[in-house]
């Protein structure tokens, strides 16, 4: 927790930002840049995360003037990144595809299994992206990033019961779902 002169100061560049002050929303991004670019690499690894983490910054300013300061600053900041992360993921998706699927046979101990390997993947990941927002959230925080619960639990502004809740559910949903595409 931050203490309260800090709280006061960081509401006051916001406030200033909202305005228009660019200076001190750039004394926002100093602050926080280092988290926001942490979370980015987490969600779309290293490859992507320079590029969510700048967009995540530029969105946060065109935003900043419906900024209600309901939640923190630092909160806000993060689910902004966290949607630019899924954004930036699905659009890196359709270009990576077929580089991965090459890879797979490429690199497979033999082309059957490279096959089915690529064809698990596809399946997984459409069977990810048919979940609802907030499992679909659980499942790549804790089984592609391997965020614990309590990280989870913050980024998302739930409590660590809820995270595991909807982690068993969303896991439970995948299964459901691939196996209905298997058959």
């Amino acid at each position: 927790m931050k203490p309260a002169s800090v709280q006061g100061e960081e509401r006051e560049l916001v406030a200033r930002a909202q305005q228009g002050d660019r200076d001190a929303y750039g004394e926002l991004v100093r602050r926080h840049q280092d988290t926001v670019y942490t979370l980015a690499v987490r969600l779309v690894g290293p490859d992507l995360g320079a590029d969510v983490a700048q967009e995540a910054l530029i969105r946060a300013w065109r935003a900043l003037p419906r900024f209600r300061g309901d939640a923190s600053f630092s909160t806000w900041l993060h689910r902004i990144t966290v949607n630019t992360a899924w954004t930036q993921r699905k659009r890196a998706a359709r270009h990576v595809a077929s580089e991965l699927e090459e890879t797979l046979v490429d690199t497979g101990p033999s082309p059957e299994h490279a096959g089915e390997m690529a064809d698990l993947r596809r399946r997984l990941k459409a069977a990810i992206a048919r979940l609802s927002p907030g499992q679909r959230a659980v499942v790549v925080l804790r089984d592609v990033s391997g965020w614990s619960h309590a990280e989870i639990a913050r980024e998302l502004g739930i409590t660590q019961t809820t995270a595991k809740v909807r982690l068993h559910r969303a896991r439970k949903r995948l299964q459901a779902l691939l196996e209905e595409d298997a058959s």
